[in-house]
């Protein structure tokens, strides 16, 4: 942030820098996201105690990305590894702001993709090593606010209604809602939401919800270029849950 480089520090990864070194290699001291970091306790509702020894437990984890079709509203995943593989294998549609074709699928495992500092399939690794060390593992659930109808109108009414569906993500991890199971993982049926105050029918709701399994076997396809990229790194679990979609499907 200074106007001349510091003649020395530690970069991003904790290494030695100086000017004289980034010129011959091309490191750069800091991330190229750091732009967008902020300090977290400036977040007005973070818990007192996110930084105690001890952790702060976490009863569920939300992926989400942007989908016109095929993926639905929302859907917990049925254990801990089918969780990482729905949120290694989870991407969003581009749009005109990014620099790609409007309407392409661009993998994002994590949404950690620009932010992780290492091989991506050691990442899934050290998230499906976690397991042994949790006596309860948080629930895992997708949500896709973005999915659209036959006239390109979004579906999901807004923003303003997320809460419903963040409620029944409680509610299950709570073991205070049911739910229906998909071979994608467990859905929430109509009557599981709480809909006061707003209007949308059943049959709605049921379109928000549908499953297609052509198109999510398409997905499947979609998936396996992803590993073939990851493959030297990419833990056997993931290819066992790819395997269990498919026989799911």
């Amino acid at each position: 942030m200074t106007d001349d480089p510091p003649a020395e520090c530690l970069d991003w990864r904790g290494r030695l820098w100086t000017p004289q070194i980034g010129a011959e290699t091309g490191a750069t001291a800091a991330h190229a996201n750091a732009r967008f970091t902020a300090p977290a306790s400036q977040c007005p509702s973070i818990d007192p105690a996110w930084e105690d020894p001890k952790g702060v437990p976490i009863s569920a984890i939300i992926f989400g990305g942007r989908r016109a079709k095929t993926v639905p509203l929302v859907f917990q995943a049925f254990n801990w590894t089918s969780g990482i593989y729905i949120g290694a294998t989870m991407g969003s549609e581009t749009t005109a702001a990014a620099e790609a074709v409007p309407g392409k699928i661009r993998r994002d495992p994590m949404a950690m993709l620009p932010f992780c500092g290492y091989h991506m399939g050691d990442y899934f690794r050290h998230w499906i090593n976690m397991r042994r060390l949790l006596s309860v593992t948080p629930r895992i659930f997708h949500v896709n606010w973005f999915r659209k109808d036959g006239h390109g109108r979004f579906m999901w009414p807004g923003f303003t209604e997320n809460m419903r569906i963040l409620k029944w993500i409680v509610d299950r991890t709570r073991g205070r809602a049911a739910g229906r199971e998909t071979p994608i993982g467990w859905m929430p049926r109509y009557e599981d939401l709480e809909w006061a105050g707003l209007d949308l029918s059943k049959d709605r709701f049921e379109d928000l919800l549908s499953f297609d399994r052509e198109a999510w076997r398409q997905k499947v396809i979609e998936h396996e270029e992803l590993f073939i990229r990851l493959h030297g790194h990419l833990p056997k679990e993931m290819i066992f849950e790819r395997e269990l979609l498919i026989c799911r499907l």
